[in-house]
């Protein structure tokens, strides 16, 4: 675990896995610490800020103390996302892997994953669990334009993109789950630990 401090109010943690991200994100969440505002988890690091004035001494005390090669569990949220298995890349990701694309989909829906971390646009979040044989490289030429609520995978990851952008993952399905909300008090239907199950659509 490496440390670097950005201002007086924040730490960003270097880790070298994503459960390393996990055990650090856990532990400064369960302390509840009075001066913690925000905890922002990525692909192997954790920014952690504190309240103007506060100070790190808290944070790093918490830090000093995680293990990271343990992740206690915490209660979470489940979300399921309803999703039509239609996507451009389904008969790609299916010969890639040497499945049928029903095998295809049952293994991407019958798996329950976890929100890593959020980021790219507001509201993706990065779910990790996908099936090994599922885990396949973003596309040669990234799409210009991925449309909203497409679902996809790319590496170790699968993902729901909240809103029109440009994008290289495979493309299995679609959904109507409102991803990302400004006006609702909770903007992103995701945040990291959330667990996630997509459920095939009629």
């Amino acid at each position: 675990m490496r440390l670097r401090r950005c201002g007086s109010e924040a730490v960003l943690v270097e880790v070298d896995s994503l459960g390393e991200v996990a055990a650090v994100r856990v532990a400064v969440r369960a302390a509840e610490l009075p001066e913690v505002v925000d905890v922002v988890p990525a692909a192997r690091t954790v920014l952690v800020s504190v309240r103007p004035g506060a100070g790190l001494a808290g944070v790093r005390r918490v830090l000093d103390g995680v293990d990271l090669g343990h992740v206690v569990e915490v209660a979470s949220r489940e979300v399921r996302i309803p999703v039509r298995y239609d996507g451009p890349d389904l008969d790609l990701v299916a010969r890639t892997a040497e499945l049928s694309t029903a095998e295809v989909v049952e293994l991407h829906s019958g798996t329950e994953y976890e929100v890593a971390f959020c980021g790219f646009a507001p509201g993706f979040g990065y779910l990790v669990g996908l099936p090994e044989v599922l885990r396949q490289p973003r596309l040669d030429s990234p799409r210009t334009k991925v449309p909203a609520g497409s679902v996809a995978i790319a590496g170790e990851f699968t993902a729901a993109y909240p809103r029109a952008t440009p994008g290289g993952w495979r493309l299995l399905g679609r959904t109507d789950a409102v991803l990302f909300d400004p006006r609702r008090d909770e903007p992103a239907l995701l945040a990291p630990g959330d667990r996630v199950r997509f459920e095939v659509a009629g």
